[in-house]
């Protein structure tokens, strides 16, 4: 077994629409970032290449880059996939950790743990989301921004 660790962080603003693990959630702002700034999702997509040791996200997807311009971070997350099963990896397990003062996302976990498992070709069984709020601190906790957090674990090639 392999573990790796993502890490991802985004501005909350006015005029963006809110995707979190590939789910739309409705809210009055959205992340800000060069694709849908889908915070689950990069750091999913961090962990699995940390683990697999193929390095960082940014270094595939570039925020400089006009391909990945407004681009789905699934789309991005299934080319992730794609990576680490040509080095016959196989993905065992995904755990999440966001963290955000509101929307509560309890409604829509659900939703993400299929849509993660659907991209990574996985059993939803082993994907796990959880939230939880920064108690009003910081930038997370006067609603400037969310974060996540992700540990992926992969299975070697036999």
């Amino acid at each position: 077994m392999r573990a790796g660790i993502g890490y991802d962080v985004h501005r909350l603003v006015e005029g963006r629409r809110l995707v979190l693990g590939g789910v739309e959630i409705p809210y009055s702002k959205g992340l800000y970032g060069h694709s849908d700034g889908d915070v689950i999702a990069h750091a999913v997509g961090d962990a699995i290449l940390g683990a697999s040791g193929l390095g960082d996200l940014g270094v595939y997807f570039p925020p400089n880059d006009p391909r990945y311009e407004g681009i789905s971070s699934m789309i991005i997350l299934r080319e992730i996939k794609d990576m680490v099963k040509r080095q016959q990896f196989k993905i065992d397990y995904i755990d999440v950790m966001l963290v955000m003062e509101e929307p509560k996302i309890s409604p829509y976990v659900e939703e993400i743990c299929e849509r993660l498992s659907e991209i990574l070709e996985m059993d939803k069984t082993r994907v796990s989301v959880k939230a939880t709020t920064n108690e009003g601190m910081g930038f997370i906790g006067r609603k400037e921004g969310v974060s996540a957090m992700a540990i992926c674990l992969l299975k070697e090639p036999s």
